[in-house]
């Protein structure tokens, strides 16, 4: 009975030692490091950031044909009183310079006495689609004939007449802004009209638009 009993004592002592060596904690060898856990934030990018590229604007038409002349209705018969056949003048002559018929009314406070032999001048004032402006009306009467003029320092003036002028120095216009109404009363002596020429590389170019005293405009850059 004790010899049975001895190997069985052997076998727990050797069942021990092995539950002792799997539970032991061992330090690492020299030289090695712990393994750490892999990041979740990825690393930075070094890829350059996108940029909006600039838009190529289209251009606009360059006029082919000269500024149409307005065609002016209403005018007196040639025995009408020289009083209304002046006026009408004038007002035709405005019209023209502006570069569209409109509603023209011409009043020259005297005018019905000029059919009287002798020079006479008259200050009008000019209404043109409701912009006045005031001129001097010159006439030089004689027994059998007149013969008359009107000037100025102002101008009437319609902005499509200004865009077209400006269209036609600036080959590579994509949009023209002009500061003025729809229409402007300008002295063809004072400033020029200021307008923004955008180019259809997207860049912004300042021009000056300068109206004579009969309409014609001349454009340069400012």
């Amino acid at each position: 009975m004790k010899l049975s009993g001895v190997p069985a004592v052997v076998g727990l002592s050797a069942l021990a030692v092995l539950v002792l060596s799997s539970c032991s904690d061992s330090k690492p060898e020299a030289g090695t490091s712990p393994s750490t856990p892999a990041s979740s934030t990825p690393p930075p990018s070094s890829a350059p950031i996108p940029t909006a590229s600039t838009p190529t604007l289209t251009a606009l038409p360059t006029p082919s044909k000269p500024w149409p002349t307005p065609t002016v209705t209403g005018a007196p018969e040639s025995d009408a009183p020289l009083a209304e056949r002046i006026t009408f003048a004038i007002a035709k002559q405005v019209q023209i310079a502006a570069g569209k018929a409109a509603t023209t009314t011409v009043k020259c406070p005297g005018i019905d006495k000029v059919e009287t032999a002798g020079k006479h001048e008259l200050t009008c004032t000019v209404t043109y689609a409701g912009k006045p402006y005031t001129g001097t009306l010159t006439v030089d009467a004689k027994q059998y004939s007149a013969s008359y003029r009107f000037t100025s320092e102002s101008v009437a003036i319609v902005k499509p007449k200004v865009v077209d002028a400006v269209l036609r120095t600036v080959a590579d216009a994509a949009k023209v802004t002009c500061t003025m109404d729809d229409v402007a009363v300008v002295k063809h002596s004072g400033a020029p009209i200021a307008c923004d020429v955008t180019t259809t590389a997207n860049a912004v170019q300042p021009y000056k638009a300068q109206v004579s005293g009969n309409g014609q405009v001349l454009v340069a850059k400012a």
